[in-house]
């Protein structure tokens, strides 16, 4: 458990950091910098809104918000999906690549400042293959449990079981998160 919260208070601390340097140097929240690089990597600019919300790790209402802000700051436009009318892209507009290459080298030095220089050469490759599995079987976990049923597991410190609501738990998260108790997959 000392590792999981190490992991949790340097995630806090770090990214804490990183956001105030990228707001103070550019005006750009971290948020708005992940979803100007995710749109940057993907082809043509553009991702579906559903897509981008989960690599993002936010809500899709939590997005859409999101979205709407940087396309009122013209970083971002909608499309409609030609495919689904209920579908919509977020493309990323000329005016948001300016302010992701702006943005990129305060976001770049800090995470060497602020993480990778803390850590050996050897140190980083353990700690990047170690996350990686984690999140390799934490992915593959959250997939079996959206196709499977829905069993209660004792997750609070007292052992009773935490209801498993579908969509319940994300709004949890933080607050997991920041308490270090294990959330049930949902």
């Amino acid at each position: 458990m000392a590792a999981w919260r190490s992991l949790l208070e340097a995630h806090a601390a770090v990214v804490e950091l990183l956001e105030q340097e990228l707001e103070r140097a550019c005006g750009l929240p971290l948020s708005q910098y992940e979803v100007l690089l995710k749109l940057a990597g993907a082809p043509g600019g553009r991702l579906r809104m559903r897509e981008l919300a989960r690599s993002v790790l936010l809500s899709k209402s939590g997005l859409s918000r999101l979205v709407d802000r940087m396309a009122a700051a013209g970083l971002v436009c909608r499309e409609r999906s030609l495919d689904d009318r209920r579908g919509a892209f977020a493309v990323l507009t000329d005016q948001g690549r300016m302010a992701l290459r702006k943005a990129a080298p305060v976001h770049l030095r800090g995470i060497q400042e602020h993480f990778a220089g803390y850590l050996g050469e050897a140190e980083a490759e353990v700690v990047g293959v170690a996350l990686g599995r984690v999140t390799a079987a934490a992915r593959e976990a959250g997939g079996q449990a959206r196709g499977g049923s829905c069993e209660p597991e004792p997750c609070e410190p007292d052992g009773q079981p935490e209801p498993c609501e579908p969509g319940g738990a994300a709004q949890d998260v933080g607050e997991a998160a920041q308490s270090g108790r294990v959330l049930s997959a949902d």
